[in-house]
């Protein structure tokens, strides 16, 4: 499936989706970000771009196969992540409230790490965090505009954000959601 070295870009970018379509059918969708790389604001180190990851064919085959292993480790980072900072069920809004604003906080800061805070690095950031608050029971369109409105453009290429902005957006999310803000020291 490699195209040649010298082939034109949009070439390279074929082979891209057609490895995509065969790992997706091969595992899943959840195989469909294996190229979502840093430099394009995702997790993964191990592939580039098409330009620079893909030549020859062994190559090739051993960076997909690091990049889906890299992908998947992301991933299963973030589920057990969810887990550990979802709300309890029956959290009252102020203990929601805390829950939310302290998940906030550490996912962003996770994305942060992971992406080196490259170009684009707030998608994977709006992505997780709109699959955490999907984690929670909030639907889908529900979530997305909470984070929307919550982050509303703040976060910048090649910018780490301050912690004074990461807590604000957490706050901002939690009380968006729950009506209330948390007072106490936990």
């Amino acid at each position: 499936m490699t195209p040649p070295a010298d082939v034109e870009r949009m070439e390279n970018f074929r082979f891209i989706r057609e490895v995509t379509a065969l790992l997706a059918s091969r595992y899943g969708r959840w195989a469909c970000g294996w190229d979502w790389a840093t430099h394009d604001g995702g997790p993964v180190t191990a592939w580039c771009c098409a330009t620079h990851s893909v030549g020859e064919a062994e190559e090739t085959a051993a960076r997909v196969v690091a990049s889906l292993l890299e992908w998947r480790g992301w991933l299963e980072d973030i589920a057990e992540r969810f887990e550990q900072l979802a709300p309890p069920p029956d959290a009252d809004a102020e203990d929601r409230s805390w829950h939310l604003e302290r998940a906030v906080t550490r996912l962003v800061t996770t994305v942060v790490d992971r992406t080196h805070a490259e170009s684009a690095w707030y998608g994977l950031c709006d992505t997780t965090l709109t699959w955490f608050l999907s984690s929670t029971g909030l639907g889908q369109e529900a979530a997305e505009k909470a984070v929307e409105a919550a982050i509303g453009g703040r976060f910048k290429s090649w910018a780490e954000p301050a912690p004074t902005l990461v807590d604000a957006v957490g706050e901002d999310l939690a009380v968006r959601l729950t009506g209330r803000g948390f007072y106490r020291e936990r």
